[in-house]
């Protein structure tokens, strides 16, 4: 088969059931020829032999991608049907007289993907969600030695790393961390991260992928991370849980189930511990200032 980088190609023995890119073309010791893929709409890493795959026709494409909007549109209406009834909720007791007199400090986010395409469209959504986050692309590999200067630099209230992930030998010890494409390094990021930022008030973090060493995660000190049931986690499920915690009051903890109920894949895939909300209302709002380009800006 004439297979190129850039391809969306699906795998046979896998029943078809996960789009990839052809993320690279690679020949192996025993001479095999593989190829190296990157899920379409999970974070999934894999590589597969050539004769196993297949190029997906251009209507299916576009209907695998129907449905990737179809559940992202879902969830984001989910999240702002829930900030409605809360401030509707606030009025009717009487804790605000008006919404406009108010200005909104959500958590500052940085995220840190190792996909620059998955990070641009996550990097519209959080705009879409009225966070202010600061997107940087670097490979899973390098996240680690990167962690200290970016925290030096943005110092946020919330760090996403994640990229692609996977495990390589479904046969092995899924304890093991050498068993996962890029499990280690997450947990190697999230280790600088709190050498950086210890407490896990200050520095609230999200690690990890499809099927990434959950526990290793936790361990290692993350708030939340992938994968408890080593399944696919969906492109956008980071920002989403980021969102919940970007707008729970700090004054409130969130139970992981509130956190989770905002994703596409679940429990299943995503998990994590009681964690403090980063959101702060002041009081009173400028005339000068809008909702987007007054306090919350000049914070940046």
């Amino acid at each position: 088969m004439d297979l190129k980088i850039g391809d969306i190609v699906a795998r046979k023995s896998y029943n078809r059931d996960v789009f990839f890119k052809v993320d690279g073309i690679v020949r192996t010791e025993a001479g095999e020829t593989r190829a190296q893929l990157r899920g379409l709409d999970v974070r999934l890493m894999a590589d597969s032999p050539l004769e196993d795959l297949v190029k997906v026709e251009d209507e299916r494409i576009k209907e695998y991608r129907k449905r990737f909007i179809k559940q992202n549109n879902e969830c984001l209406k989910k999240i702002f049907a829930r900030r409605a009834k809360t401030q509707e909720f606030k009025m009717n007791r009487g804790d605000e007289k008006s919404p406009a007199d108010f200005f909104d400090i959500p958590g500052r986010v940085l995220h840190i993907d190792g996909n620059p395409e998955y990070l641009r469209l996550c990097t519209a959504i959080y705009k879409q969600l009225g966070i202010i986050a600061k997107g940087i692309h670097v490979p899973e590999k390098e996240q680690p030695a990167s962690i200290p200067e970016l925290l030096k630099d943005y110092n946020p209230d919330i760090l996403v790393l994640t990229g692609h992930d996977g495990i390589i030998k479904s046969s092995e010890s899924y304890s093991d961390l050498n068993n996962y494409h890029n499990s280690k390094y997450f947990v190697e990021g999230v280790r600088a991260a709190r050498h950086y930022k210890c407490n896990k008030d200050d520095l609230i973090i999200f690690a990890g992928a499809c099927q990434s060493h959950y526990e290793a995660l936790l361990a290692a000190g993350a708030n939340y991370a992938s994968s408890p049931l080593r399944v696919f986690i969906h492109a956008f499920d980071p920002v989403f849980i980021v969102e919940k915690i970007a707008f729970t009051p700090i004054s409130q903890t969130i139970s992981v189930n509130d956190v989770i109920e905002n994703t596409i894949t679940g429990t299943d895939g995503l998990g994590g511990i009681d964690t403090w909300g980063k959101y702060r209302k002041g009081f009173p709002k400028s005339p000068y200032q809008s909702q987007t380009q007054g306090i919350i800006n000049i914070m940046n």
